[in-house]
């Protein structure tokens, strides 16, 4: 699924040239074996967590918002803290440093982020000096059996040759290439190449509402939700359960998983809204340590995340790319019956991420084509409102008295007017 991390299984046998016809030949055939590049387990995590000086953007990622705080995400590097005091001239505070980070959620000054598979909890009481509490191994993303670096690229090989490698102890940190010959028997020893009692694992990356408590608020990308005493996190096709009653020792619950590849979440009231990649998956959550499956909305292979207001889930569908081949657009589901969702309209866009809605104003980012802003009052005949061209959005999160928004390496925020919103501010993350 993502590059800093092994899917499931240690067979890695990625691809494989066929065996030569020639019956005889004891002597192999040359083939490209990469070997792990490994580093201690224990310090390469502990050296993935760091609070620095405030660094540049590499690439810009989901928002999260708390108090008069910004956090934007440096996609699998972490996050740059904002302060937002004064909407018109944000400053730069500092950069959590949070590699094989996907997202955080925070309450009562608690951060809560993962880490190449653990769950990191963080103080923010005093901004200006965030410190560790503590760091929970292995709570989230327990299908993958080992720890990647995020910026480790898979090299192009015939085998991949785990051989001498001890996850438990180990992180690959790079790859070794070289060609070694090969007999058949070695092949099928080794490898299990023509066993078919051994599964070939293959590798792809080869190749919201404000929750009680004083909780901070995320976007229509989240992969964390906060619901009162509970931490929701999805991943692939689960979702991990945290009891964080005592901010300070949650409780790993055991895990919810679901019946498709998922991405985002998002919550109204007791009920759960999971995007996913082949259709919305709602949840009740009334018992909160044990999220109940309720129904589902399918749509076709797409990138999906999903806000809900009363009886409509909005569904920004984006069908492109590794994304799948659904028309990119709006989808308007009717979820009045929580056991019977229905579309009740759809409405074509160029490339959509995330989603966002205050009062009636819904805000679309439409990738390259903008930030779109429509009158939602009638669903059947949503009315563009205002369209700001010529910048690249990703997610937004419509706040009390403005809207913010992030795209390429720039944080937006706009003030709200009668039926618009007009631009308040710029902030480069260069």
């Amino acid at each position: 699924m993502k590059k800093n991390l092994c899917l499931i299984l240690i067979a890695a046998i990625v691809t494989f040239s066929s065996c030569s016809d020639d019956k005889d030949d004891v002597s192999g055939e040359e083939y490209l074996v990469a070997t792990p590049v490994t580093t201690d387990l224990k310090r390469f995590k502990e050296e993935a967590v760091e609070v620095t000086e405030p660094v540049p953007i590499n690439e810009s990622g989901k928002i999260y918002a708390y108090h008069d705080y910004v956090f934007v995400n440096d996609v699998n590097r972490g996050f740059h803290v904002i302060d937002n005091n004064n909407p018109v001239n944000p400053e730069a505070v500092s950069f959590i440093k949070l590699e094989g980070n996907h997202d955080i959620s925070i309450k009562n000054d608690r951060l809560y982020a993962d880490s190449y598979g653990d769950l990191v909890i963080m103080n923010i009481s005093d901004i200006n000096n965030i410190t560790m509490v503590q760091r929970i191994e292995d709570a989230i993303y327990q299908q993958f059996w080992c720890t990647v670096g995020f910026d480790v690229d898979w090299p192009q090989a015939d085998f991949y040759d785990y051989g001498d490698f001890d996850a438990s102890k180990e992180a690959i940190v790079g790859w070794k290439v070289k060609s070694q010959r090969l007999s058949e028997e070695e092949l099928k020893t080794k490898y299990g190449v023509n066993d078919t009692n051994v599964d070939i694992a293959l590798n792809d990356s080869a190749a919201e509402s404000i929750s009680g408590g004083d909780t901070g608020q995320g976007g229509s990308l989240a992969r964390f939700k906060i619901v009162e005493d509970y931490l929701y996190a999805v991943e692939w096709s689960s979702i991990s359960v945290f009891d964080i009653s005592d901010l300070d020792n949650p409780k790993t619950l055991e895990d919810v998983y679901v019946n498709g590849a998922i991405e985002t979440i998002y919550n109204q009231g007791d009920i759960l809204f999971v995007g996913g990649t082949q259709g919305m998956y709602i949840y009740d959550i009334s018992s909160p340590e044990k999220p109940e499956y309720i129904s589902e909305f399918v749509h076709g292979t797409a990138c999906d995340p999903v806000v809900v207001d009363g009886d409509y889930a909005f569904v920004t569908l984006r069908g492109e790319n590794s994304c799948g081949g659904t028309e990119s657009g709006l989808y308007i589901v009717d979820v009045s019956n929580l056991a019977n969702p229905e579309l009740e309209k759809f409405y074509p866009l160029k490339g959509p991420y995330g989603i966002g809605f205050k009062d009636n104003l819904l805000f679309v980012c439409d990738g390259d084509d903008g930030l779109k802003v429509y009158d939602k009052t009638d669903v059947n005949d949503l009315k563009l409102v205002s369209h700001f061209k010529d910048i690249i959005t990703y997610d937004v999160i419509p706040l009390d008295d403005s809207l913010l928004m992030i795209g390429d390496k720039e944080l937006y925020q706009y003030k709200y007017l009668n039926n618009d919103i007009s631009l308040l501010s710029t902030f480069s993350l260069k």
